[in-house]
């Protein structure tokens, strides 16, 4: 069997990186997992500290978020470990941690990635 195309990633041996962000003033992590070059379809592990919440916001692209530790909050409701939540391209959103603790999300998308604000009116 040939796997030359086989990709593998210990992303318990990869730091965080430290990506500030201006306009919630804080830092997110994440840890880049995998890009398609083809499509930019990107897997990353993200984590939000407690209680930090990334604003009203929208992407050009659809992109889901599995919940491996803490709680997931959202403009739609909380969600636990073991939650899958897709965001469907374009739509206005806000994500980010409980205030009990950090969120480790697998973060698929499923193309390019950008992040638009909403700026209050």
């Amino acid at each position: 069997m040939n796997n030359s195309n086989l990709l593998t990633v210990n992303a318990a041996e990869m730091p965080w990186e430290e990506r500030f962000n201006e306009r919630i003033g804080k830092a997110l992590f994440r840890k880049n997992l995998y890009t398609d070059q083809e499509t930019g379809m990107e897997i990353r592990l993200v984590r939000y500290p407690a209680g930090i919440i990334n604003p009203a916001h929208t992407h050009p692209c659809g992109h889901g978020m599995y919940v491996l530790e803490g709680t997931l909050v959202t403009h739609a409701g909380s969600f636990p470990p073991g939650s899958f939540v897709w965001f469907p391209e374009g739509e206005t959103m806000e994500h980010g941690a409980s205030a009990d603790g950090d969120v480790v999300v697998v973060f698929i998308t499923n193309k390019p990635f950008r992040i638009d604000y909403v700026d209050a009116k």
